[in-house]
């Protein structure tokens, strides 16, 4: 089957869920035989060639900026969508499948208007799926009204569709997605640690830091919960336009020392820090899955997550059997979850790591790859078939 990717960043050059599920998924079909196109934006130097094996990488878009004070910029998306258009109407026939990101948006309309002279099978990802209140604070009332409808046009745009949670699932049924949806539980591609590791007084984030994600409140909620464990520390991975708020607020709570905030670290830095972590904060608002919690949870490290109308990620936690959720990003929610972690001691780490092995098979990767590559059989094999 020829199997054409598209989505606007690449991994290991941009590092987040979604590079990640798209350079698996990528990869697993070229395993698996398959022909696979990856379109993307360029992302590498002069000279160099992306590295995905079995994967031929095709950059439809030149090498541009994709946020602007911690927000996605309109240009990138339109350049994107048009070079996918284009990249579609000239190849599009040579494809029995592609398989888009929902987000950014253009691509998917660029999909939908040359499918009906490719005639291939249109697969969308709705890894979030905004509603109209957040559009609107996310880009202002004008902004927000246009992105929205985008958003609606998509979702009108035959196509069958996955979605990572159950939150997401609701709202593309509600919102009427022209398709069949299905849910796909499983990112994580590691295995599960025998048993737990001692943990440190160290409560980690691993991130992109930007509004969203809220990294500014962990710093706050250490300092907070200091008051009561006297040895707590904090280690902030990621970087991003909140990054400096983040230096900042170490700096005015007199947390040099207490708090370190290096940047972007290799894997292996982040694998060892969350295995011996007290726990893992996440404070963000808005999570369409939340492969750093599962992560957490197969080392038997709890995750601190908050409610939110938009954080998919609490679909993962069991009250005070792998984790707790705080009502609020203040540093009074925030740092009591912190102070009940530490007070669970070793029962919650081991029966966090009970909770990852009695879901490990439904959470993995493998099980929604083999749901994806059963989805495209069905779907686009009797037009591969009859081209052999």
């Amino acid at each position: 089957m020829r199997v054409c990717i598209v989505y606007d960043c690449l991994y290991p050059h941009t590092v987040g869920g979604a590079e990640r599920w798209y350079r698996n998924l990528a990869v697993r079909l070229a395993e698996e035989g398959h022909e696979v196109v990856y379109l993307t934006m360029r992302q590498w130097d002069p000279g160099e060639e992306p590295d995905v094996p079995g994967v031929r990488v095709v950059a439809v878009a030149p090498r541009m900026a994709l946020y602007q004070d911690g927000r996605r910029r309109i240009l990138p998306p339109l350049r994107f969508g048009l070079g996918v258009l284009g990249h579609l109407l000239r190849r599009g026939r040579g494809y029995d499948v592609v398989h888009t990101a929902s987000f950014p948006y253009f691509s998917v309309q660029a999909a939908a208007l040359a499918r009906p002279f490719a005639r291939y099978r249109l697969v969308v990802d709705w890894h979030e799926l905004w509603t109209r209140a957040y559009w609107s604070d996310y880009l202002g009332r004008l902004g927000g009204w246009v992105g929205w409808h985008v958003q609606q046009l998509c979702l009108r745009a035959p196509q069958r569709a996955f979605c990572f949670s159950r939150l997401v699932e609701q709202r593309l049924l509600a919102e009427g997605v022209r398709g069949e949806v299905t849910v796909l539980e499983g990112q994580f591609a590691g295995q599960a640690a025998p048993a737990p590791l001692p943990s440190e007084p160290v409560v980690v984030f691993v991130g992109r830091h930007i509004p969203e994600k809220n990294p500014v409140a962990v710093v706050r909620a250490v300092a907070r919960a200091r008051e009561t464990l006297l040895d707590l520390r904090a280690e902030i991975y990621g970087d991003g336009p909140e990054r400096q708020k983040v230096l900042t607020a170490i700096d005015e709570l007199a947390l040099g020392g207490v708090v370190d905030a290096p940047g972007f670290v290799g894997g292996a830095v982040v694998d060892e820090a969350l295995g011996r972590a007290l726990c893992l904060c996440l404070p963000s608002e808005r999570e369409g899955y939340g492969l750093v919690v599962l992560e957490a949870l197969s080392r038997g490290t709890p995750a601190v997550l908050v409610e939110g109308v938009d954080n998919a990620a609490v679909e993962f936690l069991v009250e005070g059997e792998n984790g707790f959720v705080a009502a609020n990003p203040s540093p009074e929610e925030l740092s009591a979850a912190l102070v009940r972690v530490s007070e669970a001691g070793a029962g919650l780490r081991d029966s966090s790591l009970a909770w990852f092995a009695r879901n490990a098979t439904r959470l993995s990767l493998d099980v929604s790859l083999a749901r994806v590559m059963d989805a495209y059989a069905g779907d686009g094999g009797d037009r591969a078939a009859q081209r052999e």
